[in-house]
């Protein structure tokens, strides 16, 4: 799978690609618990919450063999959140449920079911979907800058691994998430909260107290790949990275009441604003905006 900008912040690229990225920088899981993996059983039914994000703030950091470069706070918005669910069923081949109006060869959850079954080569895999089928419970909207395709594949990879018993690792479950979406380590990893940087492929978990956050989506959506091209016509050569270092430190809340410009805290707003001049009708004051739009979210005391 090649491209240039889509499937999450950070765009998407080669498999092989990804394998050098990720040996380069290295993120260990602390999740390693079963009790922390979210999943529930009752009986021959597995389901897991796929849950929505929002970037704290987002900056460019370069471009490099046709990739956007990032540094973001990634933070999960609990009461958000998709369901993917593995229902026993009599499959002829791979069933989903739940997302009508995407091809099944475009929905990130099918991609995560080829590439596990490309990496393990697992012939359980290939036996349980003949025996289940995956319903998907939308509940957070598309091209909304919440991660809603990401995060969807994400869960049903952690699902696979419970109810196949994989024995794979969270690193290996995240090198594999990489080859479909920029997004899917943060997901993969399940951390509340994080700094993402590199490609995506770099997460690091960040301790912090967990925000009450408000989302705003309107019914306008911004397409990913719009907004990174956008970029890069119009901004890119603008990125100054000496004005957003140490913000990985700091905590979010602090970022969001000692920065309250929804414009210098995220590069992609400007440019969602170019390809989308209707956003800043839509616009809320003291809100901010997420990934690549089109949600706006702001902290409830």
């Amino acid at each position: 799978m090649g491209g240039f900008e889509g499937e999450g912040e950070g765009g998407y690229w080669e498999n092989d690609q990804v394998a050098k990225w990720m040996a380069q920088n290295d993120t260990q899981s602390k999740n390693k618990n079963k009790s922390n993996t979210g999943v529930k059983k009752v009986g021959e039914t597995y389901s897991i919450k796929a849950h929505a994000k929002v970037n704290i703030f987002l900056k460019i950091t370069g471009h490099k063999d046709g990739y956007h470069t990032l540094l973001s706070r990634f933070v999960r918005v609990n009461n958000v959140y998709d369901t993917i669910t593995f229902v026993p069923c009599e499959c002829e081949t791979f069933t989903l449920e739940g997302c009508e109006g995407v091809p099944l060869e475009s929905n990130t959850i099918y991609k995560a079911y080829k590439a596990l079954n490309d990496y393990t080569g697992d012939l359980d895999i290939l036996n349980y979907f003949y025996q289940h089928k995956v319903v998907v419970t939308k509940r957070i909207p598309s091209q909304a800058g919440l991660g809603g395709g990401s995060s969807d594949a994400a869960a049903f990879m952690r699902l696979v691994k419970e109810a196949c018993n994989l024995l794979i690792s969270t690193k290996e479950l995240a090198k594999i998430g990489s080859s479909i979406g920029a997004d899917l380590p943060f997901f993969i990893y399940n951390y509340p909260s994080a700094n993402v940087s590199g490609f995506g492929e770099v997460v690091e978990p960040f301790d912090e107290e967990p925000l009450n956050l408000e989302l705003y989506t309107p019914t306008l959506g911004c397409d990913t790949t719009v907004v990174y091209k956008t970029f890069k016509q119009h901004l890119l050569d603008d990125i100054k990275r000496a004005s957003f270092i140490g913000w990985d430190a700091l905590d979010s809340k602090s970022i969001l009441e000692n920065i309250p410009n929804p414009v210098m805290l995220n590069d992609l707003y400007p440019a969602a604003l170019i390809a989308y001049p209707e956003l800043k009708k839509l616009a809320k004051k003291g809100w901010f905006f997420s990934g690549s739009g089109s949600t706006f979210f702001k902290v409830i005391n």
